[in-house]
């Protein structure tokens, strides 16, 4: 299930180095993972080496302990799942969400204008991971948890890289939501994500 960044277990460090290192090409497709080898490497235990493997399995990064790299088309069809998923999870927050859980997308905002890097990218996977749960569908938080890695892998990207009127685009979306507007919710989070895959795309081919 999707975690809050303050209950994630000890093994989520080991899990990000490996994560890091598949979406960046340091780890190329095939590469057997070989638990002892990384294990001695990082410093640690086999045991966090293992949940980190199990969890890259579940996101589809790693298969029978091979890494996988998803190519560009992989990575715009599970965005486009994503668009889909949000959209309808966004216009379901304008429906259900309470006033002290719709304020607490307002605090994400004001962090994504004042925070660091690390602190914005924080608050923007708490913003879109709230907005996911307000579905209250099992079957669709799932989907989108298996694609967390990916996930992130834009979510850095559109961070680092300042693009424009992300965090406006958050404003925007949270105003919708506040005002019980559901329709008009889903179609600015699409507008958002598509913006957002338009923007990895386009600094990906520099």
């Amino acid at each position: 299930m999707l975690e809050s960044n303050s209950s994630r277990p000890a093994y989520h460090h080991c899990y990000e180095i490996l994560r890091d290192k598949i979406l960046n090409g340091e780890l190329p497709g095939g590469t057997k993972i070989v638990e002892e080898k990384i294990a001695a490497e990082l410093g640690v235990s086999r045991t966090p080496i293992r949940d980190s493997i199990r969890k890259l399995e579940y996101e589809g990064l790693v298969i029978n302990k091979r890494v996988v790299n998803p190519t560009e088309k992989d990575l715009r069809n599970m965005f486009n799942v994503r668009i889909l998923l949000e959209g309808y999870s966004a216009r379901c927050a304008a429906n259900f969400l309470k006033e002290n859980e719709i304020e607490k997308l307002y605090e994400y905002v004001e962090i994504g204008r004042k925070g660091t890097k690390e602190e914005i990218m924080s608050a923007n996977e708490s913003f879109h991971n709230d907005i996911v749960k307000a579905s209250n569908n099992h079957v669709m938080i799932d989907i989108i948890d298996r694609m967390q890695a990916i996930i992130y892998l834009f979510r850095k990207t559109v961070v680092i890289y300042n693009r424009p009127n992300l965090i406006d685009e958050h404003e925007e979306i949270y105003k919708a939501i506040k005002e019980r507007e559901g329709e008009k919710a889903e179609i600015l989070m699409k507008k958002h994500l598509e913006t957002d895959l338009n923007f990895y795309l386009h600094v990906m081919s520099k």
